[in-house]
């Protein structure tokens, strides 16, 4: 299911600009109606509004249409979801500070649960260097005693879809040699 970029902020938007029920506005945004409910009942909101329209997520006419029927449901943009599925074969571009001691964790992490990927893959995956990888897979690093050993994915430093690609282009190259 694909969701708007930043779903509250969409739907503080949606409650306030239009005649949509919670239910629409919580399937929509990838929320429970119970949380769209929250949102609209809030006196001081924390977030501000973001226009769908203007994004391009949405278009006005949906927007009509769905106010018209409360069975109809909003639905993505095929431009926006093309967009998102681009996206999300990248993995995550930029780690945050708090994560980046955590990097070494994913790499052991990485490095035990999937022995057939190469240390290039690896570095390529946690935005490492091969040399790290490497000292890493022989525990020669000089941290080696202090690393937290860590899920990658569970921290967001890799997504899921990537690794798996990863595992499957490093299991198809074995095949064929």
């Amino acid at each position: 299911m694909n969701y708007p970029f930043m779903p509250r902020s969409t739907a503080l938007w949606l409650i306030e600009n239009t005649g949509l029920s919670f239910e629409q506005i919580g399937a929509f945004c990838g929320l429970h109606e119970l949380e769209v409910k929250n949102i609209a009942d809030a006196e001081r909101h924390k977030i501000q509004g973001l226009d769908p329209i203007l994004s391009g997520q949405l278009t006005r006419e949906d927007i009509v249409k769905c106010e018209a029927d409360p069975n109809a449901r909003l639905e993505l943009r095929e431009a926006i979801v093309e967009a998102q599925k681009h996206q999300n074969k990248k993995g995550v571009g930029y780690t945050p500070m708090l994560h980046r001691q955590n990097r070494l964790g994913g790499v052991l992490w990485i490095v035990k649960n999937y022995p057939d990927l190469t240390d290039g893959q690896i570095a390529k995956l946690m935005r490492s260097t091969n040399p790290t990888v490497s000292s890493i897979r022989n525990k020669t690093h000089k941290n080696y005693a202090g690393i937290h050993i860590q899920s990658p994915i569970v921290l967001g430093l890799v997504s899921e879809s990537a690794l798996q690609e990863a595992v499957a282009k490093a299991r198809k190259g074995k095949t064929e040699n």
